[in-house]
């Protein structure tokens, strides 16, 4: 056994198939296909159930996949060490941020962190929730995670680096149906169409909450694409309680940013696993407190 083996056979996984997993390392599928079998003789058993041009990881994969992750993240650790000597020259860092701190405040956070060590290479890695975060930490499919909670994190796996805290906004057309130059109170989103994002968010907590206190809102869209939400809100579908991050890209878009009243704080935080950190990864939380990445 060895660490590509190990490398090909977490890519299949992440990729979900042969095919793309060989396209994503650039190796051929018969390569791929042959590292994979040489893995499966020297640990005796079959990782993958082949169905047609489908790979189902079998009950042995699954049992693989958390220590193959550690192994190669202790490679990759191994290998910035080296690296570090050349003061982090080169190397790559993977961060799972969920969509609203992504955009800030882990777009300065980056832009810091690139002007020191602009040869290390930064993969943001999608995650929808603050558990989706959590779990690809302490999982090792990403070193480092930025996520938002309303309370303190619970799992002893990570540990947690707060970073600061953002409250909620309105997103409306630029026409619309409220006035500029005033916070909007909750009872004021009655008989209005809102656009919502998936559970298991703090904006889509927010929303069920004014629903659940009786406040009558219409559903026009719910969507699990972030990105979408401005979109839909300029062409005048509705309107999006999303996080204050978004405040100034959507200005610029044309958008009207408004308070709400009441609101609700939430703690943006840094996580890491507790395992020894990369030096990318430790460059990476110094520059993060010591730059000020005001919104």
């Amino acid at each position: 056994m060895d660490i590509r083996q190990l490398e090909y056979f977490l890519a299949i996984v992440d990729h979900g198939g042969f095919n793309r997993a060989a396209s994503a390392l650039y190796v051929s599928q018969p390569s791929l296909s042959q590292a994979v079998q040489s893995l499966e003789r020297d640990l005796g058993t079959a990782l993958f159930h082949r169905i047609g041009r489908r790979a189902v990881l079998t009950e042995a994969g699954t049992a693989l996949i958390e220590p193959a992750r550690e192994a190669v993240r202790s490679m990759a650790t191994a290998r910035s060490s080296v690296a570090a000597v050349h003061e982090l020259r080169t190397g790559r860092l993977d961060i799972a941020s969920m969509p609203s701190p992504a955009v800030e405040p882990l777009t300065s956070m980056i832009r810091a962190f690139s002007s020191r060590h602009p040869g290390v290479s930064v993969i943001i890695r999608a995650a929808f929730t603050q558990q989706d975060v959590i779990d690809m930490v302490r999982t090792g499919s990403a070193e480092l995670g930025l996520l938002t909670t309303p309370g303190p994190l619970s799992d002893k796996d990570v540990v947690s680096h707060p970073v600061g805290e953002q409250g909620f906004v309105l997103l409306t057309p630029p026409d619309g149906p409220f006035p500029a130059d005033k916070p909007v109170a909750c009872e004021q989103l009655a008989g209005h169409r809102m656009i919502i994002v998936q559970r298991g968010t703090a904006a889509r907590a927010y929303v069920d909450g004014l629903l659940e206190r009786g406040i009558d809102l219409t559903i026009a869209a719910e969507t699990e694409h972030r990105v979408s939400v401005l979109p839909m809100v300029l062409a005048g579908v509705g309107v999006a309680v999303v996080t204050d991050s978004w405040r100034g890209m959507a200005e610029r878009a044309g958008a009207m940013v408004l308070d709400l009243e009441p609101n609700t704080v939430l703690r943006i935080v840094l996580t890491s696993r507790r395992a020894e950190l990369s030096p990318a990864a430790k460059a990476f939380l110094t520059c993060a407190f010591t730059t000020d990445t005001e919104e």
